[in-house]
């Protein structure tokens, strides 16, 4: 079961985000933007760490 555990260890990155904790965006439009930037940011953070 390692993709269960990756999985969880994604929400809880995403979690961690104030944003997406506290939900500001009210409209489902901005709290998807939201959860796409912070995912995208995660990969990217990701990517460069693999690439050294």
């Amino acid at each position: 079961m390692p993709e269960r555990n990756t999985v969880e260890r994604l929400i809880s990155k995403l979690r961690a985000w104030r944003g997406i904790a506290t939900r500001y965006d009210k409209t489902p439009d901005s709290y998807l933007a939201g959860l796409h930037l912070r995912a995208s940011m995660i990969w990217i953070k990701d990517r460069t760490r693999t690439a050294d």
